[in-house]
């Protein structure tokens, strides 16, 4: 049977908002976010930065208040990202493996303020702790050498899991380090550490902001084109995908997020773990950025960018703008 006008009229069932929310076939809650928070040394600190109107680097206390603000809000995870020192970079990242590094201490002062109320995903990366801004260790030429990197890296979990991770990230993109990491964690008693794979992280524009909130931008030398993917590239996305969910992961996460909703799609289409999106730095400051500018409504604008994740079949959503999307939503 064919549907045709006026038996069908499409604008019937958009009449009233209560049908509208009836209908509604994507839906959004606070459940489905997690919020970024960046950690900084000292006492009582909120630093804002500059390029992400509207977000601040925490000292740990204050990230403890962050926390159960999440809590609150119905926000069921946090993920923190470090502003190491100066003095605590170095070329070997060695810092990382510190267990009493800023990291560590925000993991803990996390669990300490919400116990189980709330999930922690940690950075496993090396880019906040190196001198020269990479996500690994380098060669005299500057190439990031990949398994002495990996490494470095699984010692980095296993840290982050004995303070009280509940999941590890590892965003580097280097080749073979989830399974690396989950064999580490395993071996370690750490069974229920969950490990969200950056598995289709690609070589992006839009990653300025976090760079300077981390404190690396400034110090990177060269880029980060042999590790992260080209943004040309939807079938290695998958392949990349493939790999790390055969190699332990129990998510994956696609980075950026909107320029790369194509890929979200894809691999929900064809995997079945919970995909996750990114709604980067970059991404958000546009948003700020074009609201102050009177592009649109901010509110509106960022529901709207939110609501295309999920429709795109994310699982959850990454996004500094989750406490803002959070209240939004409880109204």
């Amino acid at each position: 049977m064919s549907r045709s006008f006026p038996n069908t009229r499409m604008r019937r069932m958009r009449a009233h908002g209560w049908s509208r929310a009836m209908l509604r076939e994507t839906v959004l809650t606070p459940a489905d976010l997690i919020w970024p928070l960046f950690v900084t040394d000292g006492q009582v600190i909120e630093e804002p930065v500059a390029s992400l109107p509207g977000v601040s680097r925490w000292s740990v206390e204050n990230i403890a208040k962050r926390a159960r603000e999440a809590v609150d809000l119905g926000i069921p995870c946090v993920a923190l990202f470090p502003n190491t020192p100066s003095e605590s970079r170095s070329d070997d990242a060695a810092e990382a493996l510190n267990p009493d590094n800023l990291m560590c201490r925000a993991i803990k002062a996390v669990k300490d303020a919400c116990g189980e109320d709330i999930g922690v995903l940690t950075d496993v990366a090396l880019d906040p702790y190196t001198s020269h801004g990479q996500d690994g260790l380098i060669d005299e030429s500057g190439y990031v050498l990949n398994d002495d990197t990996v490494a470095v890296l699984v010692d980095q979990a296993i840290v982050q899991a004995e303070a009280g991770a509940d999941i590890v990230a590892p965003s580097d993109m280097m080749d073979g380090r989830v399974m690396a990491i989950r064999m580490a964690l395993e071996m370690g008693g750490h069974h229920n550490t969950q490990i969200m794979a950056y598995a289709a992280k690609f070589a992006s524009a839009f990653y300025g902001p976090f760079r300077d909130a981390v404190g690396s931008g400034d110090r990177l030398k060269g880029d980060k084109t042999t590790y992260q993917m080209d943004p040309a590239n939807g079938d290695e996305a998958l392949a990349e995908i493939a790999l790390d969910i055969a190699e332990g992961a129990d998510s994956v996460m696609v980075k950026p997020g909107l320029a790369y909703l194509d890929i979200i799609w894809r691999a929900r289409q064809r995997f079945d773990v919970p995909i996750f999106a990114y709604q980067v730095s970059g991404e958000y400051a546009l948003i700020e950025a074009g609201a102050a500018a009177g592009a649109g409504d901010r509110d509106a604008l960022l529901m709207e960018k939110l609501v295309a994740f999920k429709r795109a079949g994310s699982a959850g959503i990454l996004t500094y703008h989750a406490p803002v999307a959070a209240r939004l939503l409880s109204r």
